[in-house]
């Protein structure tokens, strides 16, 4: 029987970039949005995330895919934390 390594080194360089992408993307996104009304910004963002969300759901047992959905959900949330800073401040 042979056993499949799980590519961690890999698996989490493509994760970390999906992150940084997504995050910087909900970020610039945005920080646009909000210069229209703030309300429109937290709309479109829940919007895309609850249409995202299915979808990511079903990647996370895809061998190759699950590297993606742990990326784009750390980039949500960072981009989300980022973003909440940015404006508080």
């Amino acid at each position: 029987m042979i056993e499949e390594t799980t590519p961690w080194g890999t698996g989490l360089t493509v994760a970390a970039f999906v992150a940084a992408i997504t995050g910087a993307a909900i970020v610039v996104l945005s920080l646009g949005m909000i210069r229209v009304h703030p309300l429109v910004a937290i709309a479109l963002n829940l919007i895309a995330v609850g249409g995202l969300a299915p979808t990511l759901w079903g990647w996370r047992r895809i061998p190759v895919r699950r590297w993606f959905v742990l990326g784009a959900g750390i980039g949500v949330a960072g981009g989300w934390v980022a973003l909440l800073a940015m404006t508080l401040v």
